[in-house]
C-alpha cells in the first residue's frame, strides 16, 4: 500500500518553497510566513508523519522516516527542486532530507533546527506532547516563547484542534520520551554537515528555552548563522515576517558565501 503525508499548497511562483513543522506541531503553524510570502512562491506546508492529518503514517516518529516521506510526496509531485524550511524538528528532518537527496534541495533554510547538538528541554518538550487543552499548550509555547512574544490565537486553536485526533496526544508523548532518552536528542554529525554543497543559514533566537543558540557554533565553514536577539524558540510564530524575508533571500542565492553574522531584533 502507499501512504502519503497531507501537505497544504498554496501559491504558483516557480520557485518552491517546502516548510516542515516542529514537534508537535502541524502545518498551519506556516499561515502567517505563507501570507507574508505571497503567491510568488510554491509553497508547500507539510503535516510530518505522525502529526496532524498524517497521523497514521507507518512507523511515524524519526526525522528519518520524515524526512524519506517527503522526498517521496516531492518526487510524487514531478517537483525536482525546492528549498527546504525546517523549524525544530523540522530542522533535522530537511537537514536529513539534503543528506538523502541533495540534488534536490536548492537550499536550506533551519529555524533553530534539531540534531545541531545533544542538550535540550526535555521536561518541557514532554509537558507540551501531553498537553491537550488550550490553557496547557498556551502555557507551553508561552515557556518557549521569548518573554515580550504574544501566543497567537490561531495557534492554540489549531493545536487544540489537532491533538482531540484519537490517538494524536498518546502518539506525541511516546515520540517525546524516544526523541529525549537519557535527557538529550540525537546529533547529526558536523562531518556530514560539512558535505552539504547547497545554501545553508541556520537562524536562532537568543531566547531559545527548548534548543540553546550554542548549537549554532562551530558548524561547516559556508553556512550562514543569524542570531535573532530577544527571540525565542518558535521563530515562525514570534518573528514570521524575518522569517519570509530570509527564504526571500535564500531563493535567491546560488553559491554558499563564508561570513557568519548576527543581526537584531526584527
Amino acid at each position: 500500500m502507499n501512504y502519503s503525508i497531507h501537505a497544504a499548497v498554496r501559491g504558483n511562483g516557480t520557485n518552491v518553497v517546502v516548510l516542515l513543522h516542529g514537534f508537535g506541531g502541524c502545518c498551519d503553524i506556516w499561515e502567517d510566513v505563507v501570507d507574508t510570502l505571497g503567491d510568488a512562491f510554491r509553497t508547500i506546508a507539510y503535516d510530518l508523519p505522525g502529526h496532524g492529518r498524517s497521523l497514521d503514517y507507518p512507523k511515524a516518529g524519526s526525522a528519518k522516516v520524515a524526512a524519506k516521506a517527503v522526498l517521496a510526496d516531492l518526487a510524487a509531485r514531478g517537483i525536482a527542486g525546492a528549498h527546504f524550511v525546517g523549524h525544530s524538528m523540522g530542522g533535522a528532518v530537511a537537514t536529513l532530507a539534503a543528506l538523502l537527496d541533495p540534488a534536490r534541495v536548492a537550499s536550506l533554510t533551519l529555524l533553530a533546527p534539531g540534531g545541531y547538538g545533544p542538550e535540550i528541554n526535555a521536561p518541557l518538550l514532554r509537558r507540551y506532547a501531553a498537553a491537550t487543552c488550550a490553557d496547557e499548550i498556551r502555557a507551553c509555547l508561552a515557556e518557549m516563547s521569548s518573554p515580550d512574544s504574544t501566543v497567537p490565537d490561531a495557534a492554540i486553536r489549531n493545536l487544540t484542534e489537532m491533538r482531540a485526533r484519537p490517538g494524536q496526544t498518546e502518539k506525541l508523548v511516546a515520540f517525546a520520551e524516544a526523541m529525549t532518552a537519557d535527557g538529550r536528542q540525537g546529533v547529526i554529525p558536523r562531518q556530514d554537515l560539512a558535505s552539504l554543497a547547497m545554501p545553508v543559514m541556520v537562524v536562532w533566537g537568543t531566547d531559545d528555552a527548548v534548543l540553546p543558540y550554542s548549537h549554532a557554533d562551530d558548524l561547516p565553514p559556508g553556512f550562514l548563522v543569524h542570531h535573532v536577539l530577544e527571540i525565542g524558540h518558535m521563530l515562525p510564530e514570534e518573528t514570521p515576517g524575518l522569517v519570509a524575508d530570509i527564504v526571500r533571500r535564500m531563493s535567491r542565492r546560488r553559491q554558499r558565501r563564508q561570513p557568519t553574522f548576527t543581526d537584531h531584533k526584527a
